[in-house]
């Protein structure tokens, strides 16, 4: 925990030192962040997660437009995280709008992450936002992870969700699978869906197997 907030750290002082905002204030920011993906109930969305997106992104860095807004959506975009309800994207960019805006970030920068950060909300975006493509396939990243780091994942989110029971998480968490198979295509950028997409799609359908088995051996 110490090593991932360590390295973290650097990451976020870096962004803040560009844009010119003071190390205390920065730090302070910083303490929230953590808190907020340390905080009891969250097993997969927490700083490692986080952490995957940032260096997701940084393999874009050349050709964004708005490299800073799309960190600072990174860092915000699961700040606020509560299974039980449904406005988390809203949510989370309200909080990174008060907290940017206390940094002293200029209101476009502020804007251009709010906006980032509601695109993961049905992780869609336009074909001429390369910015948002970038952020979302960075979310989604762990979908085209190798078998076995993936079903860790699975089992990381069901424990989000243990309020639910079995058979109520296994239908919601089967339409969810589903709605990402029926796209075109999972990941947005070129680069990712050449990595990932063949390697995702795998991922999702044996999944969707392992819910099938699971339900049938709970009727």
């Amino acid at each position: 925990m110490i090593k991932i907030t360590h390295k973290l750290f650097a990451k976020w002082w870096q962004l803040l030192e560009s844009l010119q905002v003071e190390e205390i204030a920065a730090k302070q920011v910083f303490n929230q962040l953590v808190a907020a993906y340390s905080s009891p109930g969250r097993y997969y969305h927490t700083l490692e997660h986080i952490q995957h997106v940032l260096d997701t992104i940084d393999t874009f860095k050349h050709q964004m437009q708005d490299f800073s807004a799309v960190q600072f959506a990174a860092w915000f975009h699961d700040v606020i995280y509560d299974t039980q309800a449904q406005d988390n994207e809203q949510q989370s960019a309200s909080y990174a709008a008060e907290f940017l805006k206390h940094l002293g970030l200029s209101d476009r920068i502020i804007t251009k992450t709010t906006s980032l950060i509601l695109n993961t909300k049905h992780h869609q975006a336009e074909p001429d936002d390369f910015d948002a493509q970038v952020l979302l396939d960075a979310d989604l990243a762990i979908l085209g992870s190798n078998p076995q780091h993936y079903r860790q994942y699975a089992l990381l989110i069901r424990q989000e969700y243990a309020w639910l029971a079995d058979t109520e998480f296994l239908t919601g968490r089967k339409q969810v699978l589903q709605q990402f198979l029926h796209r075109d295509r999972i990941y947005l950028t070129q680069l990712m869906f050449w990595k990932l997409e063949s390697t995702a799609r795998k991922n999702l359908k044996a999944e969707l197997m392992w819910i099938e088995q699971i339900s049938e051996s709970i009727q």
